[in-house]
């Protein structure tokens, strides 16, 4: 009988450096995408839910953080550096800044990353490779590494997109160059723990932590492939080269249990899903399908009660939100050019999904039986609104290309 794992179980991420309401990095404490809050609303209000506050932003696609009821945002007001921002979540209010030169455009301008914030420090990835690691006590930086310069890399195509990880006293980033793979720091002195060797080239991808033959692993997706690398020394445990490779590679694998996991990218690069198995100091993958017809272009994929859930929108496709079961077998999709390629999140048991184009927050009940939205609200503009979203202590922040607001979604 297959073993199924609740997510909390299949993905151990940094929840106990933060409050239960924070939100403190990339996709949430368990990089998951999934919200541990209960109590929110099923059903926006007449008008909408209630906007709390609003921020200008330059443009980019870079996702909020939070910590201790503080929101912290890496922006690209220009083509010539990178600030930091911090502001109040209950109130809105800008508390400070940290600004760095980081000079040049590239194609799709603007932000990309999110920080991942501790009691102490801001650690942030900018569009060029610039990595710092900047004190909460001063606004300034405490060390600095440079992901291209520092390790013989090369940005990709779109300039360097991940979000650094949090683990245990150490903040793990991914270089991916010829002749490093993935690099652990201490948080408080950049002082390197271990790097993995090469495992690819650079694409999009965020580390991330999960459970594999029980221990903790980091999981890393780029151009090449899926790697494990123990969090402990460095070593590569072992790779999945079974994805089609696309020209980009932005989701991070989803963590399915038991030892399983989703993976799928753009541009026709379709999904699979492999299992990792291990016997006695080995280790072997095996894939368990894939799936042409099924893209994921910018967010991961979110798992809810045995089934996946992925929005499939790409430059190619328009399969909208789209369902499957842990086999791989379709369950539905909306089609058309719904969703784009917004982001989701998925909270006591509802996915609250921003529509890339135009701006419609919607709330879904998902389901293998079928999509049933529940809810929408228009409250954001333009296009191109692809940036992570962050909820904490039921605010939900979400950004455009020039703007970020808090939403109450706290229910009644």
């Amino acid at each position: 009988m297959r073993k199924t794992w609740s997510v909390a179980l299949v993905v151990l991420g940094v929840a106990s450096l933060a409050a239960s309401s924070d939100w403190p990095q990339f996709q949430g404490p368990d990089r998951t995408g999934v919200s541990s809050e209960t109590g929110v609303l099923r059903a926006f209000p007449e008008g909408g839910p209630k906007v709390l506050w609003t921020v200008k932003l330059g443009v980019g696609y870079g996702g909020p953080a939070v910590q201790g009821g503080k929101v912290y945002v890496l922006d690209r007001p220009d083509d010539v550096q990178e600030v930091l921002r911090c502001w109040d979540l209950a109130t809105g209010n800008e508390e400070w800044t940290c600004a760095y030169e980081a000079k040049g455009k590239v194609d799709h301008n603007g932000s990309r990353s999110t920080p991942a914030v501790d009691d102490k420090y801001v650690f942030t990835v900018g569009i060029h490779g610039h990595f710092h690691c900047i004190s909460k006590e001063t606004h300034k930086p405490v060390w600095s590494k440079h992901l291209i310069q520092d390790f013989g890399g090369k940005a990709p195509q779109w300039a360097v997109a991940q979000s650094p990880l949090l683990y245990k006293d150490m903040v793990i980033v991914a270089p991916q160059s010829a002749t490093v793979g993935v690099i652990a720091l201490e948080r408080a002195t950049g002082k390197e723990v271990w790097k993995s060797k090469s495992i690819g080239p650079m694409q999009y991808s965020s580390p991330l932590i999960a459970k594999v033959a029980g221990m903790d692993q980091v999981i890393m997706m780029n151009g090449k492939c899926v790697a494990g690398v123990d969090p402990t020394n460095g070593a590569v445990l072992w790779t999945f080269d079974g994805l089609p490779v696309g020209t980009a590679e932005v989701p991070a694998p989803t963590a399915m249990g038991d030892d399983r996991f989703f993976v799928s990218g753009g541009y026709n690069a379709g999904c699979a899903a492999f299992k990792v198995e291990k016997s006695g100091d080995k280790y072997t993958v095996k894939q368990l399908f894939k799936n042409g017809n099924v893209d994921a272009h910018i967010h991961s994929a979110i798992l809810f009660k045995d089934h996946l859930y992925v929005l499939g929108n790409t430059n190619n496709k328009k399969d909208g939100l789209v369902c499957l079961d842990l086999d791989g077998k379709l369950k539905w999709k909306t089609g058309g050019q719904m969703f784009d390629k917004g982001g989701y999140i998925l909270v006591d048991g509802v996915l609250y999904i921003m529509e890339g184009a135009g701006g419609v927050l919607k709330i879904v009940a998902p389901s293998p039986d079928g999509f049933k939205e529940l809810s929408q609200a228009k409250l954001l503009q333009g296009r191109e609104i692809w940036a992570p979203m962050a909820l904490s202590d039921g605010k939900l922040l979400c950004r455009d290309q020039g703007q970020m607001k808090c939403l109450d979604i706290k229910g009644k």
